[in-house]
């Protein structure tokens, strides 16, 4: 097992806890926690590797992530106080995941003979962020990546990153490059409490063209 696969074991670790939490604080049942757990960590894999038109999705052809939720699910339920404490550690883990399944899904483009610059971030953003922008849409919440955190635009960096360091260092270099620059961004973020700006409303000015 290589470092990649060894933080994107982790990082399925971390996505399927954060999953089952959610799933756990909406009051869903055993099989919606253990559903929510998966969706978040293969979700995004799937959506790749259904873009790219693989015959089956990697996540079905080799259920050892599958698994792996299933039991991270089950330590959740039976955990759930303690695992709520270390929470921050958590944090750390799912920003790992991050990096690891953002540099995964830049090389699944190359690996499949697409080289357009657009894809590649495409296909890097979808396998790091799919999964929780799916739990957050069955939880009825709005999409994680879609609020002020600076989470999409890390992997959006980290795969230019790719780009721009694979014709020289080649493919497994530019992943570690990837990897270590998604995760960077983002732990100093957490770090700092950096986030995006959000549109401002004039609440005064609306409320008047409402009335």
């Amino acid at each position: 097992m290589n470092f990649i696969s060894l933080m994107e074991l982790i990082g399925t670790v971390a996505f399927a806890v954060s999953g089952a939490l959610v799933a756990i604080e909406k009051k869903l049942d055993i099989y919606g926690v253990i559903f929510l757990a998966i969706i978040t960590a293969v979700g995004g894999g799937i959506i790749r590797d259904i873009i790219i038109n693989l015959p089956l999705p990697i996540a079905l052809t080799d259920p050892i992530y599958v698994i792996v939720c299933i039991v991270t699910a089950v330590i959740v339920m039976f955990f759930y106080k303690w695992v709520k404490k270390i929470n921050g550690l958590v944090v750390v883990f799912d920003a790992v995941g991050l990096a690891a399944f953002t540099a995964i899904g830049a090389k699944a483009a190359l690996s499949n003979d697409v080289y357009t610059t657009f894809v590649v971030i495409t296909l890097a953003l979808l396998t790091g962020t799919g999964g929780g922008v799916l739990r957050d849409l069955f939880a009825r919440e709005i999409p994680f990546v879609f609020r002020k955190e600076v989470y999409a635009t890390a992997c959006i960096v980290g795969a230019v990153s790719f780009l721009l360091t694979y014709p020289y260092v080649g493919v497994e270099m530019a992943m570690y490059i990837c990897f270590g620059v998604t995760l960077i961004i983002r732990l100093v973020c957490i770090k700092q409490d950096w986030h995006l700006a959000t549109v401002k409303i004039d609440e005064a000015n609306r409320k008047e063209k409402t009335e």
